[in-house]
């Protein structure tokens, strides 16, 4: 039997998470999960000590006005960690929280493997991260084809495990409907990323009257939180993959959910809110001197070019959307062009079952041979 502790910081990490305790149960019935996280991962059999809703601050700003709670955070997680005394120590994603819990639990609990599920996107920027990652894990297990590769550049082991996005997605996509006529809205998981994203994507979205407006919630936050932003006739819907499936097109703020989106065949335009947008005008300018990639969203960086817009910061206009929408919902021939892209996406992420094949490489470090 093996004591693990995990901790996901927001929703795609805790479907994650839950997917690959379930995995894991499969391999030891009688493995014990506990760790900071929500209610996916409740479900599967973890018991929680700090819900995601407490954790999902994003940017400096974010941060410091949550300066509390985030102390809090990290108290709530050594203080459990120590007394918990896990097997292994199961990161996902979320880096700047999870690399400081790896660097504790290497320091005081030499014992315990520390494994990196989804570990940062160092290819994308912060590259110096590498070190510190391969340093503190005993495994680190990647969702990208490329991230083996990228890894070894430097002297370290990552594995390929599988997308589990792409497996999601493979296991319940829907059949396309024929008379679908709406504009799906993707405004993001965080509140802060909703009040900043939601009503510009609005704004773009009723200048097509032909169309209907729908917003797909986040796990995790109430319908009360998006009421203020709606107009009537405007809906709001959970079942977001049925409604990405069917959408005529979709605004999305980039992350996850644009690789979803391609996944699920929606032409689409990519979009992020950045604070003093402004003043960050300049960042198409500047990205190869801070970035280590020609593009933001995970759609583009797997097919190596433009498959789908990026308005980010001061191109995140309901103008510039406005006009993107146009184009997908009126040139059949970019469209197809996008589709085709999407298509070589899919086939780039493989069948692999990441989850599962995750578990097995974590139970054969973790488990008695």
């Amino acid at each position: 039997m093996a004591k693990y502790f995990l901790i996901a910081g927001e929703a795609s990490g805790d479907r994650h998470a839950a997917e690959l305790i379930t995995q894991l149960h499969r391999l030891d019935s009688e493995a014990q999960f506990s760790g900071l996280g929500g209610d996916q991962m409740a479900v599967a059999g973890c018991r929680l000590f700090r819900h995601y809703r407490e954790m999902a601050f994003m940017g400096i700003v974010a941060v410091l006005k949550n300066l509390n709670r985030v102390r809090e955070n990290f108290r709530i997680a050594k203080e459990t960690l120590l007394r918990e005394r896990p097997d292994a120590l199961i990161l996902i994603d979320y880096p700047t929280f999870n690399l400081k819990m790896a660097a504790f639990c290497h320091r005081h609990l030499p014992e315990t493997k520390i494994i990196y599920y989804i570990p940062p996107k160092v290819w994308a920027w912060k590259r110096f991260r590498i070190h510190r990652i391969a340093q503190l894990c005993d495994l680190i297990l990647g969702i990208f084809p490329f991230e083996p590769d990228f890894y070894a550049k430097y002297g370290y082991t990552c594995t390929y495990v599988g997308n589990p996005t792409a497996e999601q997605v493979r296991g319940i996509k829907n059949e396309k409907l024929n008379n679908t006529n709406y504009i799906a809205l993707l405004p993001g998981s965080r509140p802060s990323e909703i009040s900043n994203c939601l009503p510009t994507m609005l704004e773009a979205a009723r200048r097509h009257n032909d169309y209907q407006i729908i917003v797909t919630a986040a796990p995790g936050i109430e319908d009360t939180f998006y009421a203020p932003y709606l107009r009537p006739g405007e809906t709001l819907r959970r079942d977001t993959y049925e409604v990405v499936s069917n959408a005529r097109a979709a605004i999305v703020n980039s992350g996850t959910a644009t690789l979803e989106t391609a996944l699920l065949d929606c032409p689409q335009v990519a979009v992020y809110h950045l604070a003093a947008a402004r003043l960050l005008g300049w960042i198409r300018w500047a990205q190869p001197l801070i970035f280590q990639i020609r593009f933001f969203t995970l759609v583009n960086i797997l097919s190596g070019q433009e498959t789908i817009r990026e308005l980010v910061a001061n191109d995140f206009t309901a103008d510039k959307i406005d006009r993107e929408l146009q184009r997908l919902l009126n040139d059949e021939i970019y469209k197809k062009n996008m589709l085709a892209s999407y298509e070589h996406i899919r086939r780039l992420l493989s069948t692999q079952p990441a989850a599962e094949t995750a578990a097995r490489r974590i139970a054969a470090l973790t488990l008695p041979q």
